[in-house]
């Protein structure tokens, strides 16, 4: 396909997207399915400029003076994938495939920049009503941790140390320029790309297949270090899902001790079971999707319990873009009710002197340092450990600072870390 080809595709894309109000790779997978002859390079170049107009909608239409696909995808072109505006002009010339000439308003708008003035849900490219709650986090550096969230995410890889080592895995993945983390012990990182230059897809050689890596972003892997498990302890992953943690917890805990892995739904548990094969992660036992009496039985059992709760996912928009245009005030606080339910499922299973670990891919208070400040009041034995103290003894690095500032639960965020959004409270059951 031309360059001219994906951007028409992409705009088709984006309009279904707007029709439809579905997620963004249901969208991509139906454009891919009826439109055969698009090649592999093709069908992620498209993605990809879907992707980018989708993280940097407000700041885009805001620009153009006009919030249709077209020209979402038209500004895209120039801010995010270097194009000219005279070259998008050429591109545009209404050949068969190609999107409509350009009209004098949108040369105009390809030359503006956005405006200082701008508002700040603009500048940050999160939804309007996110504001104040933005604010409330972040303070004076809101609109920067909102467009850090709005950029491309590198691809991040944990090493299985059940398996491998950081030199392996980096020495075969060196055509990819892989690099150590920043933080995290095990970490790899692959850049981002720019433009139509497509991710590489590392879970497609043969070093993932014999289990020397996992796909997990850094701030996951931080979270998962932040947890304390370790050899020969008795741990619950209660919110296991396809295994992310998982994993990173039975490399941690040396394939010795109990580890348990629980969630509600089934089908969320189901991939788990070929990951942790191909780790070579032994000392897992994954319980019944959904078995109350079998969760029951483990009370006042666990050293660790481990909650990576449900959670708006508002970390996460840097790979989910689509996700935070949906997000609404209701969605939030189905969230909140949802990990109240599963902290207070979680708590009896802590024994005397015990932890229990909350963490979510979120940057909302509602569902972090209010849920703690709630939690607490609720269960009085419980208390938080300044995760100051427990970064010291799991990570070999300084500390950075807590992108909300707190001292005793930590959020990091792309801009602070260069990590997804993610939190952390260490919470102690009194012996």
């Amino acid at each position: 396909m031309t360059p001219a080809g994906r951007a028409s595709a992409a705009i088709e894309v984006l309009a279904d997207l707007e029709a439809r109000k579905r997620p963004a790779s249901d969208a991509l997978k139906d454009w891919g399915l009826a439109h055969r002859f698009a090649g592999s390079g093709d069908r992620a170049a498209i993605g990809s400029l879907v992707y980018d107009c989708l993280r940097q909608r407000a700041s885009l239409a805001f620009a153009m003076e006009d919030e249709s696909p077209r020209a979402l995808v038209l500004h895209a072109l120039v801010s995010a994938w270097d194009v000219s505006p005279e070259a998008v002009d050429t591109l545009c010339d209404g050949s068969r495939f190609a999107p409509a000439p350009l009209s004098d308003a949108e040369r105009e708008g390809l030359s503006r920049s956005l405006p200082s003035g701008a508002p700040p849900w603009v500048r940050g490219n999160y939804p309007e009503w996110l504001g104040p709650v933005f604010e409330a986090v972040f303070g004076a550096g809101a609109v920067e941790e909102g467009a850090a969230l709005s950029l491309r995410a590198p691809v991040d890889l944990r090493v299985n140390t059940l398996k491998a080592n950081r030199d392996k895995v980096l020495k075969a993945l060196a055509r990819f320029d892989a690099a150590p983390t920043a933080y995290a012990p095990w970490g790899l990182r692959i850049a981002p790309r720019r433009g139509g230059a497509r991710t590489p897809h590392v879970e497609a050689d043969a070093s993932h297949g014999k289990g020397w890596f996992e796909v997990q972003d850094e701030g996951s892997q931080i979270a998962a270090c932040l947890t304390g498990a370790g050899p020969r302890m008795q741990v619950i992953d209660l919110c296991a899902g396809a295994g992310g943690k998982t994993l990173a917890l039975a490399s941690q805990m040396e394939n010795t001790g109990q580890l348990y892995a629980y969630d509600s739904n089934r089908m969320r548990l189901r991939p788990i079971f070929e990951r942790l094969r191909r780790a070579g992660a032994r000392n897992v036992q994954v319980m019944e999707a959904g078995d109350e009496a079998a969760l029951g039985g483990l009370g006042g059992k666990m050293d660790l319990v481990v909650i990576d709760a449900p959670c708006t996912g508002s970390g996460t928009w840097r790979r989910r873009p689509d996700a935070k245009w949906r997000l609404t005030p209701q969605m939030v606080e189905s969230r909140v009710a949802d990990q109240v339910a599963v902290l207070d499922h979680g708590a009896p299973l802590v024994k005397p002197g015990g932890r229990l670990v909350y963490i979510t891919c979120s940057v909302m208070p509602q569902e972090n340092r209010e849920q703690v400040e709630s939690f607490l009041a609720r269960h009085p034995d419980f208390a938080v450990k300044p995760w100051r103290e427990v970064w010291a003894a799991a990570i070999p690095v300084d500390a950075p600072a807590s992108a909300d500032g707190a001292s005793d639960t930590l959020l990091m965020t792309p801009r602070s870390h260069g990590t997804d959004g993610f939190f952390v409270a260490v919470l102690e059951r009194r012996a």
